[in-house]
């Protein structure tokens, strides 16, 4: 059973549009200005009903896709502008400078190192 039937669209441009909505999160106005840019013109109504209609698919299959993310992020650099020159500072062996305490000592030392080896 074609569930497209009776609409005015393609099955095409109504499930981009469903997809847009559910996957980057827009507005039914976001989405009608980016396809009219590409010269399909309609309300955004019209992406509101399809949302409705059509978004349980879209939404029920993008969360069995998702991978999900990790209980650990790694951070392995960090970019800063000193006197207005952009730097990359690794940050691996500023790692131990910072873990014996969260003190104020401890981050001042750390920030004088990483000027150190940055100048």
């Amino acid at each position: 059973m074609n569930t497209y039937k009776r609409h005015r669209f393609p099955p095409d441009i109504i499930s981009y549009a469903v997809w847009l909505y559910h996957r980057f999160n827009l507005s039914h106005r976001d989405i009608e200005d980016l396809l009219a840019e590409r010269d399909i013109i309609f309300g955004s109504k019209a992406v509101r009903i399809w949302c409705r209609k059509f978004g349980a698919q879209y939404a029920h299959r993008l969360k069995r896709n998702h991978q999900g993310y990790g209980d650990t992020f790694f951070i392995d650099e960090a970019f800063v502008k000193i006197q207005g020159k952009p730097l990359n500072v690794p940050l691996n062996s500023y790692l131990n400078a910072m873990t014996p305490s969260l003190g104020r000592s401890s981050r001042t030392n750390c920030a004088a190192m990483v000027l150190r080896t940055v100048s």
